[in-house]
């Protein structure tokens, strides 16, 4: 055999060892692939910094086990979720009735878990040097429907604020934090002015107002707990967000309870399963470690049973909360 032959055997030899090689690599990652098992989430804004440090620590446990949470904001999580193509969704407020009937038509039931309570807070920058408190009337004047193009600067609010134009950002339409601040402030959910600044990315908003001193929004009490730096929160008739106040029942209305659902086409996942078991187990410590408020350990074991027992439903009966406390939410029976 000449010298060239010699070299062509060897390159084809070669090149056969790089296929095979290549081969088994590509059905390796294939089988690796295969055997990790994957949670999906979306949904509430409000929840994710929850669930994010949940699934964080979840995935140090259950290293055969990838968890992906997104953030479609509540009413954009349900969208996905009564399709079928999540098996947890976050809520910042309960499941409405056309979500219910969205589900319904596709065969999907849902476990309604209460995880935490949330100071919804309202917020200025840190450069703002006039407003320290507000009360709901004056929120109310601020962000009704009547007030788009007509409450336009600060003074408008309240004699003596100073003639600034008043810039405005808040969730957006799929946001149940929307919902939730509409309804508990204007009276209405969804019912809300539209010339304002909106995004369903909370640290969107945190940047939007910090960065200007004529600015108010509004979120989810972590997000503002993540930003004290840049952010000054404004308290409501008198009283100031925080773990103490909503755990003392002082700071209304916008305290609330923050939910994730559970698909029945999911819970007998046993990936999915551990998941819930693992965020009743360490919600509580987490919600804290996030900036909300976590519920008490009975609420823990009583959500963990309707998880084992299966208890479909909402205790809510497709409309909006405001004001309820965690014992009649967890007292309550079940309807879907």
């Amino acid at each position: 055999m000449n010298k060239m032959n010699l070299k062509l055997h060897s390159l084809t030899a070669l090149g056969l060892v790089s296929m095979i090689a290549t081969t088994l690599g590509f059905s390796i990652s294939a089988v690796q692939s295969q055997s990790v098992k994957t949670v999906q989430i979306d949904g509430s804004s409000t929840v994710f910094p929850v669930t994010e440090a949940v699934a964080e620590e979840f995935q140090k446990a259950q290293r055969g086990v990838r968890v992906t949470v997104g953030v479609s904001g509540t009413g954009g999580g349900f969208k996905k979720f009564c399709r079928g193509e999540t098996d947890i969704s976050g809520a910042s407020r309960p499941i409405l009735q056309k979500e219910m009937d969205e589900c319904k038509a596709a065969g999907i039931r849902y476990i309604e878990l209460p995880v935490a309570y949330d100071a919804l807070t309202v917020v200025v920058s840190k450069q703002n040097n006039w407003v320290n408190n507000l009360t709901v009337a004056e929120l109310k004047k601020i962000w009704e429907p009547a007030a788009q193009g007509k409450v336009n600067n600060w003074n408008q609010v309240r004699a003596g604020f100073p003639n600034a134009s008043l810039k405005l950002f808040g969730p957006g339409a799929d946001s149940g934090t929307f919902d939730y601040f509409t309804e508990a402030i204007v009276g209405k959910s969804k019912s809300s002015r539209g010339d304002f600044t909106a995004s369903e990315d909370d640290n969107v908003l945190v940047q939007g107002v910090a960065r200007d001193r004529n600015a108010l929004g509004y979120f989810g009490f972590a997000y503002y707990s993540e930003n004290t730096d840049k952010l000054k929160a404004v308290s409501i008739n008198g009283v100031a967000p925080s773990v103490r106040t909503v755990e003392n029942g002082t700071y209304n209305p916008l305290s609330r309870p923050i939910f994730i659902y559970v698909s029945s086409k999911s819970i007998d996942k046993p990936e999915v399963k551990q998941f819930v078991d693992f965020y009743l187990k360490n919600g509580a410590k987490l919600s804290r470690e996030v900036g909300y408020v976590g519920l008490p350990a009975s609420a823990y074991t009583t959500a963990q049973r309707h998880v084992n027992t299966k208890r479909f439903g909402t205790v809510f009966g497709g409309k909006e909360a405001v004001g309820v406390k965690i014992a009649d939410v967890l007292a309550r029976q079940a309807k879907d």
